[in-house]
């Protein structure tokens, strides 16, 4: 039986403006109140997890523990089938230290060349802790195709090279409210409510 999340106030544990902001949309029907560890001035840990699932809970639990609340952090990529599954847990680092995805999208645009496999999809690692040390986590993922060039401006991330399977638009041309009914996050918080947000 996971634990039941009962405050009404959630640290999300992110410096990524985008997921702290798509973080807050999803958790807005529920009432909690969410402030991000950069507005608390708290630092990045370091994420030497080799999983995604791994890295979430080193920055939720660093988060919970130093805030005294409850923590919530995400851990995602873009894995390319063409790219054994790179860049993986390592998507942010190809965004180098400008966090700059332009620049990433590139690089992963130039290493999958000529390969006419574009398959690609993205995970995403939602794990919710406590100062306790008690930790909770779920996976979500979405597959579909690379594109290039770049398309879009709604997004964030790798968003404006992935097309979803079932659509001819990446995630960056989608409306907000259609890519959040889909998304790897999406899915990987729907677990999350489920087993910590609704009461049993």
């Amino acid at each position: 039986m996971a634990r039941h999340f009962d405050g009404n106030k959630l640290v999300i544990a992110s410096h990524n403006k985008g997921k702290v902001r798509e973080i807050g949309e999803l958790l807005a029907p529920f009432g909690v109140e969410t402030v991000s560890v950069a507005d608390l001035g708290l630092p990045e840990p370091v994420e030497d997890g080799d999983t995604f699932i791994a890295n979430a809970e080193i920055k939720a639990l660093a988060a919970a523990r130093a805030a005294g609340l409850p923590a919530l952090a995400d851990d995602s990529g873009l894995e390319v089938a063409a790219l054994d599954g790179a860049p993986g847990i390592y998507s942010a680092r190809w965004a180098g230290p400008e966090k700059d995805f332009t620049l990433a999208m590139q690089l992963v645009n130039d290493r999958v060349g000529d390969n006419p496999d574009k398959r690609a999809n993205f995970t995403c690692a939602l794990t919710l802790a406590w100062p306790d040390g008690h930790v909770e986590s779920f996976e979500g993922k979405v597959f579909g195709t690379l594109t290039w060039p770049m398309r879009g401006k709604k997004g964030f991330g790798y968003d404006p090279v992935f097309v979803p399977e079932g659509h001819d638009v990446t995630f960056a041309e989608m409306e907000p409210a259609d890519k959040h009914a889909m998304s790897h996050r999406a899915m990987a918080f729907r677990q999350l409510i489920d087993a910590c947000f609704k009461n049993a």
